[in-house]
């Protein structure tokens, strides 16, 4: 049961990182430099990047 868990915690996680990365390919950033610092971080700071991102990079990206 325990396994269970932990499996849809990582699944769940990954889920997210996909989102984060995803989402981040198809925004336009004020800078175009930190879209890649973005890609970059959340791709070598999994959980931590997608938190980071969706807290404060979000606000980097141009609306529409």
């Amino acid at each position: 049961m325990a396994g269970l868990v932990v499996g849809l915690i990582y699944l769940v996680l990954l889920v997210i990182w996909v989102w984060a990365l995803i989402e981040i390919l198809k925004s336009s950033f004020k800078d175009s430099i930190n879209k890649v610092i973005w890609l970059l971080v959340v791709f070598f700071l999994p959980v931590l990047g997608f938190i980071l991102y969706f807290a404060i990079g979000r606000a980097q990206r141009i609306t529409n």
